[in-house]
């Protein structure tokens, strides 16, 4: 999207996603595209409207998209009993195993199956006099965002959202989320306005709140209709006019297997990776290294180079990008000696879910975690990976025999390869046996079966400048 169709888009609700065509995400009478979780609530198709109806001792409920949405303008309308709460989340997520956010020096705890993310408010609430319809709410994690800890005065709030609401009627809604900001209108007026990279990508979802054991609240509905979205999003794996004007090439092209091989294999694994929605994915196995699909490494070699790609892990996941791979040499174990299986040999910029994978404690100093030359250099500690289940991107340079890391934009690290202090790194780590580890004159790309679930995507390379 060129910077001056997104600023006509934040400037006028209604034009500036003209180039995009909506997709209606209400679609046949069986829900189709959709997958309920959390509570129990009941949700049916009907005439062209979803009705969420409100089910006594349950958990919140929702009723997710299957696929997931980055940046985006969603429009639709909602008319809720005034009995109840409810809410559309966007870019909201539901992880199998628990998870930690930092946030303001707070560390926050999201357990198992809990869903999460923001949540734009469907809260007329006349018996309180409280009116946040098209206010912002993180479901699961902070709570109020605006009015609340990111902006908003709750008293003008109130009195705007008594204006514009319409009790009993059909009420409209649009929501502009793109990179860091949302912003929301309702019924043609703007209401909240936000910054936030806490989460930038997940699935929509439609709220039916819990009314716990509140026998005067069941059976109240919540009906949505003309749910429709406009997605922003730049077309995965490819490449601009300007990033080829730039000496970019693309190294995975997003559907085939075409320019990759198994590590120990002349041609692609037959299992173990998947190849769904322009995402490259090692499935999950035991946790063991190349026990499953195996890695995978380019067909090239490469010498000098800037790769730049972006990865996405699950869970407690560990993978790697290696580099200057050798995979005609004996894999090792976690103390160097030969072993009969494992990875490949290469230099590795480590992918790690720092706070739940083990690896993460070993090694020293932290040059197992995400971003690290893998045993041998800790990243910085002003590192910010992305929340898991996000995307991250990962840029490795190599000028010579200098060396960069770099993650979400940020240098992690630096090094040069075959200098006194890299040797010194290599004998204190678990390639000490190895002879010239490191200093290679090319060698592979590759990415790593270590037994966990890790998508990529958008992976391209140039000659360093």
């Amino acid at each position: 999207m060129s910077p001056l169709l997104c600023l006509l888009c934040l400037a006028h609700p209604g034009q500036g996603a003209a180039a995009a065509k909506p997709i209606d995400l209400i679609q046949g009478p069986r829900l189709e595209g959709w997958v309920r979780r959390g509570g129990e609530a009941k949700y049916e198709a009907e005439g062209g409207e979803i009705v969420g109806t409100c089910v006594l001792n349950t958990p919140n409920s929702f009723l997710c998209t299957e696929k997931s949405y980055g940046d985006f303008v969603l429009e639709f309308e909602f008319k809720v009993d005034p009995r109840l709460n409810s809410g559309v989340q966007i870019r909201s997520d539901c992880f199998d195993a628990a998870t930690k956010v930092e946030w303001q020096g707070k560390s926050i705890d999201i357990p198992a199956g809990r869903l999460h993310g923001y949540q734009i408010e469907i809260d007329p609430e006349p018996a309180r006099d409280r009116w946040w319809s098209a206010g912002i709410y993180d479901e699961g994690r902070r709570g109020w965002l605006y009015p609340g800890a990111l902006g908003g005065d709750e008293k003008a709030f109130t009195e705007q959202g008594r204006k514009l609401f319409k009790q009993g009627d059909w009420n409209h809604v649009r929501v502009e989320a793109i990179g860091d900001s949302i912003k929301t209108w309702l019924n043609g007026t703007p209401c909240a306005q936000i910054k936030d990279s806490m989460t930038t990508r997940g699935f929509i979802a439609l709220q039916v709140h819990g009314i716990g054991n509140d026998t005067s609240k069941a059976g109240a509905q919540v009906r949505w209709r003309n749910l429709r979205l406009t997605s922003l999003d730049k077309p995965q794996n490819t490449l601009s006019e300007k990033e080829k004007a730039e000496g970019w090439r693309l190294l995975w092209d997003g559907k085939s297997t075409n320019g990759w091989r198994g590590a120990k294999l002349e041609d692609f694994p037959p299992n173990g990776w998947v190849i769904e929605n322009g995402e490259l994915t090692v499935l999950k196995g035991n946790g063991g290294e190349s026990a499953g699909g195996g890695d995978i490494v380019t067909r090239e070699r490469f010498s000098q180079f800037e790769l730049v790609l972006e990865f996405k892990i699950t869970p407690g996941a560990n993978s790697g990008i290696k580099y200057f791979c050798q995979p005609n040499l004996d894999p090792i174990t976690g103390t160097g000696a030969k072993s009969a299986t494992g990875s490949a040999i290469g230099l590795e910029f480590q992918i790690l879910d720092d706070a739940l994978h083990p690896d993460a404690k070993l090694g020293r100093n932290g040059n197992r975690t995400v971003g690290s030359l893998y045993d041998l250099i800790p990243p910085a500690a002003s590192k910010k990976p992305s929340l898991i289940g996000d995307w991250n991107i990962a840029r490795i340079l190599v000028k010579g025999k200098h060396v960069e890391h770099w993650l979400n934009g940020q240098k992690v690290l630096e090094y040069e390869r075959g200098s006194e202090s890299f040797r010194r790194l290599v004998a204190e780590s678990k390639y000490k046996n190895i002879p010239g580890f490191g200093e290679w004159k090319d060698g592979h790309i590759l990415l790593q079966d270590h037994g966990d679930r890790v998508s990529f995507r958008n992976i391209k390379i140039r000659k360093p400048r």
